[in-house]
């Protein structure tokens, strides 16, 4: 059947929208706390679009909202146009510290979610979770429980977790912070072919600026507290990638925009400082 000239739209995959969204945070006897204020931002189906800023700047706010984990004073957020009110099965979260149950195997671990949730057979569910474990090397560790694998492995069985679940959007909130760095570019590597594979529309959260450089389509950057986008990169570097990406004059200029970028808010942050160094000064006097 002719399309009529429309672009098809996949409905697998997740198109996530934040629309002005504040938040503020207020606890009895304090000043309140904006985490985020109007900030706005765009994550395309099929895209893995990572977001970075300063320490502090609201990214896990962000994205504890964009799941439904939590919820704005403010603005929306929507998936694929209708809006989040609360956490949903289009979306799942890889966490900064691992979340696998301890008294559940690999494989069990990697089931429970879709057998819960009852969109699939527990036959269908361990056959796509034995998929996923092969292609993350954990074939043969299916029946090891967590304490029984390396920080590295744990993680790469959270992702087939989460693939498990079918979610239309991935939000990755830094999941290989404190790992060791050979083990951390391991873990980029897998997930790229993961995304790679699935297609999957991905939010990556991180701090480090080569972690996005290399894995990103695209890169936000956020402002210091109350946070917000205040640049978007494209990284135009070529997929598939390897580390040999590194050593390109692209990689280089696409690395100085997103440096440039972050310093000026780090600027901000020492202005700040000295600005109430010389308050105390003053009073001290």
């Amino acid at each position: 059947m002719a399309n009529n000239g429309k672009k098809q739209i996949d409905n697998t995959k997740g198109e996530l929208v934040m629309e002005n969204v504040t938040r503020v945070f207020r606890i009895p006897g304090a000043p309140a706390c904006t985490a985020l204020r109007e900030c706005s931002l765009t994550v395309p189906r099929g895209s893995l679009t990572v977001l970075v800023g300063p320490s502090g700047c609201g990214k896990s706010t962000l994205a504890n909202i964009a799941a439904g984990y939590d919820h704005p004073d403010s603005g929306k957020v929507l998936i694929n146009g209708r809006p989040v009110t609360g956490s949903g099965r289009d979306r799942i979260m890889v966490f900064q510290e691992t979340a696998l149950w301890p008294w559940m195997t690999v494989m069990k671990n990697a089931v429970f979610g879709p057998a819960m949730a009852g969109h699939i057979s527990k036959a269908e569910a361990e056959k796509k979770a034995m998929a996923l474990l092969k292609k993350v090397g954990l074939e043969e560790f299916k029946d090891k429980y967590p304490a029984q694998l390396s920080g590295g492995m744990q993680r790469r069985a959270e992702l087939c977790r989460a693939l498990v679940m079918d979610p239309k959007v991935m939000i990755l909130d830094e999941p290989f912070r404190g790992l060791d760095v050979m083990t951390r570019e391991l873990m980029q590597e897998y997930l790229l072919t993961l995304y790679r594979d699935t297609g999957l529309t991905m939010l990556f959260i991180t701090s480090e600026i080569e972690e996005a450089l290399f894995l990103a389509d695209r890169i936000l950057v956020m402002t210091n507290l109350p946070g917000t986008v205040k640049t978007e990169v494209d990284v135009d570097l070529p997929r598939p990638r390897d580390f040999h990406v590194l050593s390109t004059e692209r990689y280089r200029q696409i690395k100085a925009q997103v440096m440039d970028s972050l310093y000026e808010e780090g600027a901000k942050i020492f202005a700040k400082l000295d600005r109430a160094e010389d308050l105390l000064g003053t009073c001290a006097n």
